[in-house]
């Protein structure tokens, strides 16, 4: 039986868990936390860092691929199991681009791929010398996701919010609208994509708040997005799943913004919407399958479930049986422990090709469910 390990067990490595167990593959899962919301799932689960060199070659020794669900792992630990002949997805040289922003960003200067104008900077004292035009985006060069190490500064005065490590410092985009393409590659040369997801943000968190899959974006318009996309995939030379994150701006021009090497939030609504999904996707290329149909059944919208501010402890939704009343609604629970304030603990799909009725819906949810504490608050 094929074994296939998964460096993370977060709720990516649970959505994924949730398709793998379909196929008679065995699934070992690598993650720091004893109470990962995998834990409990997989095949075998291995409590463990992976950012450790040697927690991850020995991890990995026994099985036939391995996958990730998070950036911040060791590539030199899978440098040396591809090295042995590990199928690893996505290979170690795409994944060492992506996890330092500032490699990231000369990896688009270099590949004509359309990109924001930035500099970086080793020493964050030197910003307050070097630059004369704010406002500025600092991003940590290491680390940083889901809103973290991403700090927006207006003017010179703003010291006291500069990140304290080395950054790249890019242009604010003229934003019309914040789009991704969730492209995926068998590492054959085969590459399909799924249709342009519209994203808007919770600019208190600086994430995901909803996404609606297909976007708006004329046709003209979504095709170029998806062109760009699908050639960072080509020039990362990898198979994998990948999340091309872009702004459209408000002259028409797209500018690439990131790209997360993993199954990814702007894909979540592919699990009901489509043919396969970014998870089926992703166990598809760690088992050198043939990539699924991205060809979608809805239009679809999904709803990030955070924890609300000032809750934290044991976690529980509330007004649930409300939004379970609407038609078309999924629910995913990421099985974490406990909530904080802004900590992704689930999410709402709501499918149907009535737009004006998903959007209402969207609406709905965000105004009805809260995630709170049960009571024991921390």
């Amino acid at each position: 039986m094929m074994k296939i390990g998964i460096l993370g067990g977060g709720q990516l490595g649970y959505m994924f868990l949730q398709n793998a167990l379909q196929y008679p593959y065995e699934i070992h899962i690598l993650d720091p936390s004893a109470n990962a919301p995998c834990s409990k799932h997989a095949h075998h689960f291995v409590q463990g860092d992976f950012a450790d060199y040697q927690t991850v070659l020995d991890f990995g020794k026994d099985l036939d691929a391995i996958g990730i669900e998070i950036e911040h792992v060791n590539v030199d630990a899978l440098r040396e199991l591809k090295a042995q002949g590990k199928r690893i997805v996505p290979d170690p040289e795409a994944l060492a681009i992506i996890q330092d922003k500032s490699v990231q960003k000369a990896f688009y200067v270099n590949n004509d791929i359309p990109t924001a104008p930035y500099f970086e900077l080793d020493d964050w004292k030197e910003l307050i010398c070097v630059v004369t035009e704010f406002p500025v985006f600092q991003k940590a060069k290491k680390g940083g996701y889901d809103g973290r190490g991403v700090q927006f500064l207006q003017s010179r005065n703003e010291t006291e919010k500069i990140l304290r490590v080395p950054s790249i410092y890019e242009t604010p985009a003229d934003l019309d609208k914040e789009i991704a393409v969730v492209v995926v590659a068998d590492g054959r040369g085969n590459l399909v994509n799924y249709p342009v997801v519209e994203l808007a943000f919770n600019q208190e968190y600086n994430q995901l708040d909803y996404l609606l899959m297909p976007s708006e974006l004329s046709e003209t318009k979504a095709k170029e997005a998806e062109e760009i996309a699908r050639k960072v995939v080509e020039k990362l030379n990898s198979p994998g799943v990948f999340a091309v994150e872009m702004f459209l701006n408000k002259d028409g021009s797209i500018w690439v913004n990131e790209t997360a090497c993993r199954v990814h939030n702007s894909g979540h609504s592919t699990i009901e919407a489509a043919q396969s999904s970014q998870f089926d996707q992703m166990l598809r290329v760690l088992a050198d399958l043939p990539l699924g149909s991205t060809e979608l059944f809805s239009t679809s919208a999904m709803v990030n479930l955070i924890g609300a501010e000032g809750e934290s402890g044991v976690a529980e939704i509330e007004n649930l049986d409300e939004i379970l009343k609407i038609p078309g609604v999924y629910l995913h629970w990421y099985a974490k422990e406990e909530t904080r304030p802004g900590r992704k603990m689930g999410h709402i799909t709501l499918v149907g090709n009535d737009l004006s009725k998903l959007k209402s819906n969207i609406d709905k949810v965000n105004k009805t469910v809260r995630v709170k504490s049960a009571g024991n608050k921390i």
